[in-house]
């Protein structure tokens, strides 16, 4: 079966099913091999709860006339979404970046709702397979489509791009993460601006925050439209900025209270003013989004637990988000603060070295007790009488049966694998 063959198929049967336990009547199920299964196997089952067809790559699960035999299913899957693309030809924003790429999508993708039919990323399939996904769920029906793409590792980037052919792309940032896969902070930068490299070949545009000095050399000379707190000639002008500590935004004589924690938070933010100014969407409708986008799933949430007030930030964290973060909670103006940080993950041969660089931040600036939890900080302890190692989560849960926080604010925050927002059950 060709592959326009297949699309046909896809437009009576738009759904897309990668799992029997989740199969939706009528779909599609493509049987992707994972590391230790193989999908082909559950073909049979996929038809018996409602599949309409399936795509498979190995002959000897071939059932009837709804099996449809590929070479490889998950290249018949990218090669879908890109054909899917092209026939829809809708204007696709694309988004990357070491740290805040989940929470800018989700702003950009409440702005630009405010005037247009827009579909985005659904939480973080951003990979090779998450955005497949994504291009394939937009209709024809979708006005605008908001593309999120992960990397750890080059040449990712530039592989996604030609799945999803971007019109604009952004990069939240460059930082410290995934330097494992990346091979350090100048392997992340290049492998994160093998967007630019697609936007520059393909003559398309590039939203770019001007005070990020790598940002603006690496998009001075070709197409773009820029932000800025600094430069009042950047095309958005971002007029006044304060966190204390939900970030408060001034553009365009209007002030944005958002419900997001942290002047790092800043950027996504201006990210998405930006991106809806240059769409046409009124700067009164980028407020009633902006101030009504709610994080959740353990991103910079600020909730409260008894007489504390905890910011929870458990989601993800690299050296990167983790100092900006770090460096917002001490300058937050409350009194009785703590920091309780879990280990970060991914950071390869540099990973004792970039604990210790944070365990120096708080030594040096906090004037408050941390909790460091982990390995690879508890590798890194120190004697001062402020910071606190453990080296498992179990370990920090023996203290805190013996301890409790009262009227006290808490920042919670460590990388995923780490899941801190276990500390929530513990606290009183």
């Amino acid at each position: 079966m060709t592959l326009p063959q297949i699309h046909n198929l896809f437009l009576q049967h738009p759904v897309i099913s990668i799992d029997t336990r989740k199969i939706e009547p009528n779909s599609i199920f493509v049987a992707i091999k994972g590391e230790r299964f193989d999908a082909n196997t559950f073909a049979a089952e996929a038809l018996q709860k409602g599949a309409a067809y399936v795509i498979i790559d190995n002959k000897d699960y071939c059932i009837d006339e709804r099996t449809i035999l590929v070479d490889n299913s998950l290249e018949t899957l990218q090669k879908l979404a890109t054909f899917h693309r092209e026939y829809l030809k809708l204007p696709i924003i694309a988004l990357t970046g070491s740290n805040g790429k989940t929470t800018t999508k989700e702003l950009i993708h409440a702005v630009l709702s405010q005037k247009f039919k827009t579909k985005a990323t659904v939480g973080n399939l951003n990979n090779h397979i998450g955005v497949p996904l994504t291009l394939l769920s937009f209709t024809p029906e979708t006005e605008i489509g908001i593309v999120e793409m992960g990397a750890n590792h080059q040449k990712e980037i530039d592989f996604l791009c030609n799945i999803a052919q971007p019109d604009y792309g952004f990069i939240t940032n460059f930082g410290k993460a995934h330097l494992e896969g990346f091979g350090g902070v100048e392997g992340v930068i290049k492998g994160k601006s093998e967007m630019y490299d697609y936007l520059i070949g393909s003559h398309k545009m590039a939203f770019v925050n001007l005070d990020d000095a790598i940002q603006d050399t690496k998009t001075a000379h070709f197409n773009r439209y820029t932000f800025s707190r600094i430069h009042q000639t950047a095309d958005v002008f971002i007029e006044a900025v304060s966190a204390n500590p939900l970030v408060q935004i001034k553009a365009y004589g209007v002030t944005i209270q958002s419900h997001l924690i942290g002047l790092y938070n800043a950027n996504n933010i201006s990210a998405a003013i930006t991106i809806g100014h240059y769409f046409g969407v009124p700067i009164e409708n980028i407020k009633s989004a902006i101030e009504g986008y709610l994080p959740e799933n353990n991103r910079s949430q600020l909730l409260q637990k008894g007489t504390n007030e905890i910011i929870l930030d458990a989601y993800n964290a690299n050296p990167s988000s983790m100092k900006v973060a770090l460096e917002n909670f001490i300058q937050l103006k409350k009194s009785n603060k703590v920091a309780i940080l879990g280990d970060m993950y991914e950071l390869g041969a540099e990973s004792l070295q970039e604990h210790k660089a944070i365990v120096d931040l708080m030594q040096q600036q906090a004037d408050f007790d941390c909790y460091f939890i982990g390995k690879d900080f508890f590798a890194n302890t120190t004697r001062d009488n402020r910071l606190h190692f453990y080296e498992s989560f179990e370990d920090f849960t023996r203290f805190l049966a013996s301890h409790s926080f009262d009227h006290t604010v808490l920042l919670i925050k460590g990388s995923r694998g780490m899941a801190l927002e276990r500390v929530l059950e513990h606290l009183a």
